[in-house]
């Protein structure tokens, strides 16, 4: 038999349905799936490397890791207002960018967060649709 509740709560029943859904999920490009090598985003196939800001989806010719630069990713890292971080994707897997790389976006004032290029493509929505302020750059799978 069950203790009855103390005075003043209530039990889940009657609080009335749980509702799990997102209100006013965040707005912008969300990679919707993997098409072979490709990302796929809203509508459209991106068979390169991709760009992402809370407001665009850009297609991106990716260097090798090793040839990254901020230099080469300044359009991304300078939006306004600064990202909280970069999300680098990898590529098919994960590989560490290099700490001369890392270093210099810390100087910009964030940090760089590397994963695959999948994984990076999924935490992607998971950070935007909790209305984080990240940018993104995924190499080619």
């Amino acid at each position: 038999m069950r203790a009855p509740a103390p005075s003043g709560s209530a039990h889940a029943a009657d609080r009335g349905p749980m509702n799990f859904d997102r209100e006013g999920a965040a707005s912008g490009p969300i990679v919707r799936g993997f098409s072979g090598t490709s990302f796929r985003v809203e509508d459209r196939i991106v068979p390169g490397g991709l760009w992402l800001t809370p407001d665009n989806a850009l297609d991106w010719d990716a260097p090798a890791l090793d040839q990254l630069s901020v230099e080469g990713l300044h359009d991304l890292l300078t939006i306004a207002p600064p990202p909280e971080f970069l999300l680098l994707g990898t590529g098919p897997t994960m590989r560490r960018p290099s700490p001369l790389f890392v270093n210099a976006v810390e100087a910009l004032g964030f940090g760089v967060e590397a994963m695959d290029s999948r994984a990076a493509a999924r935490a992607w929505a998971v950070l935007r649709g909790e209305d984080r302020w990240i940018v993104a750059a995924l190499m080619p799978l």
